[in-house]
């Protein structure tokens, strides 16, 4: 059954680097599609990521069935449809706990084992979208901040020539970080440190590129979008996404932001949700709130991505589903 979702426009005309609250309500252009099937018995886990290919079909990266994939012989990674049929699934038995995705361009699925248990984890996994194994970076079940180990990556992002980017660290005492890798694995180099600094991270979260290849990384922690040229050379920083969790710039340069833990103590004056916006500027055109009455207890996509027609499709950890917003 659908349920209708208001969407609240903001309206920018201050420069990109400016807090924008959210001011003005009006009737969503979206409605919330009742739409992914998963094999019978089957359910979502914490999902906190999503990527679409190509063709259009949805790739989720889930820890199946609860919080974690210790101990499970479910497969977490789920293909659907573009209409939500379940295609497929793989990779059971290799993660300890599931977190990021990035289909690159050639279709191949890449992920992130963002903790450690039972000899697997802190590792990030190129398969082919067949479920073949291509590559694998850092060591399963070893935490560390060397140029061949990670310590609780989040999330993976190839560039058009093929070099790969790892936001390495999950909060806590584990790395915070950006490295950087050939097209075949090798090292090239780090940037980033704990910190609240131009260059420094605390939990970046989530990675995108735009047209021009600058790499956005959602600098949860800090509640803050920074963007580096590929060298790992600071360029501008936004805070009017909000407090970012998932990032995705489509093909024309406009960005989904997913923030589900802004609230009064961590990021005041803004609301949970999915913010849409220019990845240009910086301009913010449009909000998806979450979902719930209790502004400190909504349920938010952590992970978000868009189609090529502007459907949006949110992964929500707690809420252990996976979200289509439909344009009307």
């Amino acid at each position: 059954m659908m349920r209708r979702v208001r969407m609240l426009f903001v309206l920018v005309a201050a420069a990109a680097a400016a807090t924008v609250p959210e001011v003005f309500a009006q009737e969503s252009p979206y409605h919330e599609d009742g739409w992914a099937k998963l094999p019978d018995g089957r359910k979502w886990g914490w999902t906190s990521a999503i990527d679409i290919d190509r063709a259009g079909n949805i790739w989720v990266f889930e820890r199946c069935g609860a919080n974690s994939c210790a101990g499970s012989n479910l497969a977490p990674l789920v293909k659907l449809s573009p209409s939500g049929r379940f295609l497929k699934s793989f990779g059971a038995g290799m993660f300890a706990f599931p977190h990021g995705i990035h289909i690159d361009r050639a279709g191949n699925v890449w992920v992130t084992d963002a903790d450690g248990k039972d000899g697997k984890g802190h590792q990030v996994v190129k398969f082919s979208a067949e479920g073949k194994v291509l590559l694998t970076l850092g060591k399963a079940g070893v935490p560390g901040d060397g140029p061949d180990t990670f310590n609780r990556p989040s999330d993976v992002l190839t560039a058009p020539n093929g070099d790969i980017f790892v936001a390495d660290g999950h909060g806590g005492d584990s790395n915070a970080r950006i490295v950087k890798f050939s097209k075949d694995g090798k090292f090239i180099k780090t940037w980033g440190r704990k910190g609240a600094d131009r260059g420094e991270f605390d939990t970046p979260h989530a990675l995108a590129m735009d047209s021009t290849g600058r790499l956005f990384v959602g600098d949860r922690g800090n509640s803050r979008i920074q963007m580096f040229d590929q060298e790992g050379n600071f360029l501008e920083e936004w805070r009017q996404f909000g407090r970012p969790s998932g990032l995705f710039i489509d093909r024309n340069d406009t960005i989904y932001v997913a923030d589900h833990q802004s609230n009064a103590k961590l990021n005041p004056g803004f609301k949970r949700g999915i913010r849409i916006g220019s990845a240009k500027d910086g301009a913010v055109s449009a909000f998806i709130p979450g979902l719930g009455a209790e502004p400190e207890t909504q349920s938010v996509g952590e992970g978000v991505a868009a189609d090529a027609i502007g459907n949006v499709y949110w992964a929500e950890t707690s809420g252990m589903t996976v979200r289509k917003f439909v344009r009307k």
